[in-house]
């Protein structure tokens, strides 16, 4: 079972810096840097510390992903955030459980005492109300539906159409905006009732950078994808 490390940037230099040498050369097989076109000098330093680097064409998280999918070698992809919200250490107990036989593993900031420390009031509320909204309409049990910080199968992002722009499309041009793949991976997971499990893991404050999220904008598109894919998608 081989493992790729995923790790998409935007003007991630400082959390680079303070992160990536936290990561063991055991746990993973491949490191693979999709950064959005950084102007701080991320993709350079990359570079200088031997990963490989893939520079995303179009704008937007998800199209770090689906960009990298042909350059993926892993089995298993783990999605990371490199400006501090995500714990390396956690990478080792996130790929031994799914070795258990899981499809996916979540690293849950709100699981058996884990916290984020980089909510606010609104990032709070939204994720526990997107979170409540997934496992109610689409028979889940998460605690976390929306970080960036799991593993999983590299064919689940085929098996469940995630490559496909047209699973985005739609609520991307209605709301003018880019989304992640996060919670409609989280949905249509849930929906084919694959063997999902979650660990917690503390969130820390970002360091350097800038937040990305677009609050109104993400926030209108997911939960349109919540109700539209109570009807669409089988």
């Amino acid at each position: 079972m081989k493992i790729t490390l995923l790790i998409p940037t935007l003007n991630e230099i400082d959390g680079m810096k303070t992160i990536m040498p936290r990561i063991k050369k055991e746990w993973y097989d491949q490191i693979l840097i999709v950064d959005g076109q950084s102007t701080d000098g991320t993709a350079d330093y990359a570079r200088s510390q031997g990963y490989e680097v893939l520079v995303q064409q179009k704008k937007g998280i998800r199209h770090a992903y689906i960009e990298a999918l042909p350059y993926i070698k892993g089995d298993i992809v783990l999605t990371f955030s490199p400006d501090g919200n995500s714990i390396p250490e956690l990478i080792p107990e996130c790929i031994n459980k799914l070795k258990e036989g899981f499809d996916m593993v979540i690293v849950s900031r709100y699981l058996q005492g884990a916290k984020s420390y980089d909510d606010d009031a609104i990032t709070a509320f939204g994720n526990k109300l997107f979170t409540t909204f997934i496992n109610f309409f689409h028979n889940a049990h998460y605690t976390d539906a929306m970080v960036i910080f799991r593993a999983y199968r590299t064919q689940l992002v085929y098996d469940l159409d995630l490559h496909k722009d047209k699973s985005y499309s739609f609520e991307e041009q209605l709301f003018r905006t880019r989304i992640g793949i996060e919670p409609l991976l989280s949905i249509r997971a849930a929906k084919r009732n694959l063997k999902i499990s979650e660990i917690p893991g503390d969130e820390p404050r970002r360091e350097g950078g800038e937040r990305k999220l677009q609050v109104l904008r993400w926030g209108a598109a997911y939960m349109f994808e919540v109700f539209r894919e109570i009807f669409i998608w089988r």
